[in-house]
């Protein structure tokens, strides 16, 4: 099964209100695995970047002013998604950009069922937790460290790891066999030891009175008793 798991940057929170793309990250996953393969650019929005924009990403006017437009590059990012399943984190807002951008290249939008929003998971998962990227990177022990500010194919990168981890996506068994094999590279080898004969036998602990006391007891049960059989 192949899914894409993707971020995007923008110029701020909604198209309608003339904002536009700046950047597209994608990390491609088959099987829950991750390919190496990735779809990243930067794009051209052809408009001022607002400072609290800037300070979420640091994509600036200036930085941004030679890339490429969105209608140069969006047949080679539909032609990367195809039609596998698009995660991203709050996928709405992600979806509304792409669409918007795709109308305006006159290309055909996805579909909103193509998409799989990995906040929603995390608020069903956790009810009442934080649910943001780097809360879910801390509670999966996943490195953000390098994460300063928001930028596109690396938060696909840290998404497909929590994502994998929202959905169990390592093979149970799998993660069971690594354990039980670190635990025994951890613990020696174990060895058996040959039994040694006792240099001296042990002393009887009855003495001969409780032997014959037994012995009596015995010869009341007959021949079938089970103690001769025993001692035979």
């Amino acid at each position: 099964m192949r899914e894409i798991v993707f971020d995007t940057e923008t110029t701020g929170f909604k198209p309608s209100e003339g904002h536009r793309l700046v950047e597209i990250g994608c990390v491609e996953l088959v099987n829950h695995v991750p390919t190496g393969e990735v779809f990243h650019t930067y794009i051209n929005p052809q408009r001022d970047m607002p400072e609290g924009a800037f300070e979420v990403h640091g994509l600036s006017e200036q930085f941004l002013s030679d890339k490429p437009l969105f209608e140069a590059i969006a047949d080679s990012f539909l032609e990367f998604v195809g039609d596998a399943p698009l995660v991203a984190h709050n996928a709405s807002f992600d979806m509304t950009f792409i669409n918007a951008e795709l109308e305006m290249a006159n290309r055909p939008t996805l579909p909103d069922e193509q998409s799989i929003d990995t906040l929603q998971i995390a608020r069903q998962r956790f009810p009442g937790a934080q649910a943001s990227l780097d809360a879910l990177c801390r509670r999966f022990n996943v490195d953000n460290s390098s994460r300063e500010k928001h930028g596109a194919l690396l938060d696909a990168e840290l998404l497909a790891e929590v994502y994998l981890e929202l959905i169990g996506g390592r093979e149970p068994g799998l993660v069971l066999e690594e354990k039980r094999a670190a635990a025994s590279a951890a613990q020696p080898a174990s060895t058996s030891t040959p039994r040694r004969a006792r240099p001296e036998p042990l002393k009887p602990l009855l003495n001969e009175d409780e032997r014959a006391a037994h012995r009596a007891f015995v010869a009341e049960l007959g021949d079938k008793a089970l103690w001769l059989k025993q001692a035979g």
